[in-house]
């Protein structure tokens, strides 16, 4: 068996790109969406319709998203990142709405009677309450953005990973494709553990 080590090293490197970027602004947006959501008034935030539009659209997989997103937005770069951001957006916007809404009402009215300024509220009180779940959100995000950009490339993508293990399967190289899986796991293995070990520098008192 031959490997071409700068064609993988080439793919690894277009799959780990397109991930990094479409999971970062899904990163950000999706914790802004979430403080949004939290801001909003507890009578819209209790109803079954408003909820239903929200939460119902996270649940079919990224992949499921394939076909509508490359109608939308042609087969390309754009399409890729789109579906990566599919992936990684849901965990982290629920997550960041989840741990704001457990925030225990005793502690933000005791925060409050210590006339606390916005930005104290939000070093001291928001940020350390949604960091933990916020970590969690963010490598079940990137996990599934990782599996989502392999599966998009298979389909439509030019190069990456994905792409390399459909060329390898029409020339019938599966020893080849046993190791663009090789390089899916190791690589998905380091970004798991690079935001486990980032969490534990970050979030000392979690620890």
């Amino acid at each position: 068996m031959i490997i071409d080590f700068s064609f993988l090293l080439k793919n690894i490197l277009a799959s780990l790109q397109r991930v990094l970027l479409g999971g970062g602004l899904a990163f950000f947006v999706g914790i802004f969406f979430g403080v949004i959501r939290y801001q909003l008034p507890n009578l819209l935030k209790k109803n079954f319709l408003f909820n239903l539009i929200l939460d119902a659209p996270k649940f079919p997989p990224p992949i499921a998203w394939i076909p509508l997103v490359i109608l939308a937005f042609g087969i390309g770069e754009k399409a890729s990142l789109v579906i990566v951001f599919i992936g990684v957006f849901p965990p982290v916007a629920t997550s960041t709405y989840d741990s704001l809404h457990a925030i225990k009402s005793e502690i933000l009215r005791s925060a409050r009677s210590l006339e606390f300024g916005a930005l104290k509220m939000l070093y001291r009180i928001y940020i350390p309450a949604i960091l933990p779940q916020l970590f969690t959100g963010a490598r079940v995000g990137l996990g599934m953005g990782w599996m989502s950009i392999i599966a998009a490339e298979m389909i439509s993508g030019d190069s990456g990973l994905g792409y390399s293990i459909q060329l390898n399967r029409i020339n019938l190289r599966y020893d080849l494709m046993i190791v663009d899986m090789i390089c899916i796991s190791l690589v998905g293995f380091f970004l798991h553990f690079s935001l486990t070990r980032l969490e534990k520098k970050v979030i000392r008192w979690n620890a």
